[in-house]
């Protein structure tokens, strides 16, 4: 998808030049509080003059002095170029979500195999399920194929095994995916589970459902915004 390098207060960021191109873990940048409203840091209230300058955090547009909004910090989700300016709060949510975009977003591109039931069939089907290069959509490929627009997903629930009634380590085993059919409010459901045969990395499996389970919150927040 081609991309275009645009300008904004916030910085330079690098987008898909149509919308629709988007990822859908994107957000958008928030409106900036605007200056004559905030005549005082919205975290320590420290009271803005000719020598305390006003900051706007790229993250949630609101307005601090530089002590409160002094780190500089990757904002992937917003596409921007460089790491930008962010308030204290906001650089612990882009640092947590970096693992995201350096490790976990290179699983679910890598791929991982699965038993893959689709609706209420008693049959299952192996298959290579991975995230597209453009994040877009869920391939999987065995006999069949399919490709599922991730912003066409509806719900996404975790399968696990190993929870104890005192507490205990959870392993991932599957997962249970409902998706709406492009032109129709149909609901489709598939099924993934993990393969206990030799020919399924069974740890494999259980790093991609771990992305698949934070790609999922990513995108609940970005339909949220």
């Amino acid at each position: 998808d081609a991309k275009k390098l645009v300008r904004s207060p916030s910085g330079l960021r690098m987008v898909p030049e149509h919308r629709a191109a988007r990822s859908p873990f994107g957000l958008d940048e928030p409106p900036w509080v605007p200056d004559k409203e905030c005549p005082r840091c919205m975290q320590c209230d420290t009271k803005f003059d000719f020598i305390t300058r006003k900051h706007h955090c790229r993250r949630c547009g609101k307005c601090f002095c530089d002590k409160c909004c002094s780190k500089k910090v990757p904002l992937p989700r917003m596409c921007f170029v460089d790491p930008v300016r962010q308030c204290a709060e906001c650089a612990l949510v882009s640092q947590k979500e970096t693992e995201f975009y350096d490790k976990q977003l290179k699983v679910l591109m890598n791929g991982a195999t699965f038993f893959v039931t689709l609706g209420t069939s008693d049959k299952s089907e192996l298959m290579v399920c991975r995230l597209s290069n453009n994040q877009r959509y869920l391939v999987l490929d065995g006999d069949s194929h399919y490709e599922i627009e991730i912003i066409q997903i509806s719900t996404v629930q975790i399968l696990t095994e190993g929870f104890t009634p005192g507490g205990g380590n959870t392993r991932a085993i599957g997962m249970i995916l409902q998706y709406k059919v492009p032109g129709s409010e149909e609901v489709t459901q598939m099924k993934f589970t993990a393969g206990e045969d030799f020919t399924c990395n069974k740890k494999l499996s259980a790093s991609w459902l771990a992305a698949m389970h934070k790609a999922t919150k990513l995108l609940y927040e970005s339909r949220d915004q």
